[in-house]
């Protein structure tokens, strides 16, 4: 299942400078699988030791936060979008 996954300015540099790359994977955590394994560095930008999503960063399947459906297990339908967004945070 081919998946498009928009990539942050901050994370571009593991891309090459691409702000979209194609991968394959029919869950989140196998998206980011794939993509750590093209993109090398992404799983530790992303995911704590323990395997979870840091605090600071948001993943979303098409408009939906991961957080509030079913996290790295979310299934990402073919030809879907997985956004990598930073958590922007102020006072």
């Amino acid at each position: 299942m081919s998946v498009t996954v928009r990539v942050p300015p901050v994370f571009r540099a593991m891309t090459g400078g691409q702000a979209q790359v194609s991968v394959d994977g029919g869950t989140v955590g196998e998206v980011l699988a794939a993509l750590d394994a093209a993109h090398p560095g992404f799983r530790d930008k992303l995911l704590d030791d323990g395997g979870a999503l840091v605090r600071y960063v948001n993943l979303f399947v098409d408009d939906d936060d991961v957080r509030f459906l079913q996290g790295l297990d979310t299934p990402v339908p073919d030809g879907g979008t997985v956004s990598i967004m930073q958590a922007v945070a102020g006072g």
